[in-house]
């Protein structure tokens, strides 16, 4: 096959060496797309990316060491002009919530046609946001909720960076105490972003905290 455009140079990451095979046969059909590194794990991922240059990044969501969701945030910070399509298993609308927040230029699951990834690539290149089929339908409901009560999705741009941790662990069970403790704070600290959780939510208690948080995929549990 001839090529029609500049060549895209990609970096596969996924622990799952049978799926990276899959993708790379797949790839291979089209003389513009070049696999250029594999990784298995996210520190790899990093090391690997001061020293090659990609045009675009295939990420699994569940990555050893870091997950997916940390590391395309991680990478958009560092590497703005890098495209990033996230690879998942889940076909949850908290799972691509999450996914667009951090940066993710596009959401691919894993039982999407062979298509749907040349698809997704192209569509990324063009400098659109890719969506699954499976979920445009959320997707798009839940925009139309985003912009009829903007208030929940502004409250959450709205958080520091380490109310963002504590709301993490907060929804994992953890006292206080235990949080300080993880975090390198004072109980005291950590009661204070409680507060300014409880306020921000417009929450009476950490249980509907907790609830509300999950719910509107805030933070999500691994499944």
């Amino acid at each position: 096959m001839e090529k029609s455009q500049e060549t895209c140079r990609i970096l596969l990451a996924d622990d799952h060496v049978l799926i990276r095979h899959g993708i790379r046969i797949i790839l291979s059909s089209d003389a513009n797309l070049e696999i250029v590194w594999e990784v298995s794990n996210g520190d790899e991922l990093l090391d690997r990316l001061k020293e090659t240059v990609v045009d675009l990044l295939i990420l699994d969501i569940s990555m050893p060491k870091v997950s997916g969701i940390e590391l395309t945030e991680i990478l958009k910070k560092r590497y703005p002009g890098l495209k990033i399509l996230v690879l998942t298993m889940h076909k949850n609308i908290r799972f691509l919530r999450r996914a667009i927040a951090a940066g993710a230029d596009g959401y691919l699951v894993k039982s999407d046609t062979e298509q749907e990834i040349i698809s997704a690539i192209r569509k990324i290149r063009e400098g659109n946001t890719y969506i699954s089929p499976c979920l445009e339908n959320d997707f798009a409901e839940e925009m139309l909720s985003t912009y009829r009560n903007p208030s929940s999705s502004k409250t959450f741009r709205g958080l520091t960076k380490r109310e963002k941790q504590v709301l993490g662990l907060v929804v994992d069970g953890l006292t206080s105490k235990q949080i300080a403790a993880n975090l390198g704070l004072s109980p005291r600290t950590v009661d204070h972003h409680r507060a300014s959780l409880l306020k921000k939510f417009a929450m009476k208690n950490s249980v509907d905290l907790v609830n509300f948080a999950i719910k509107n995929g805030y933070v999500t549990l691994e499944v």
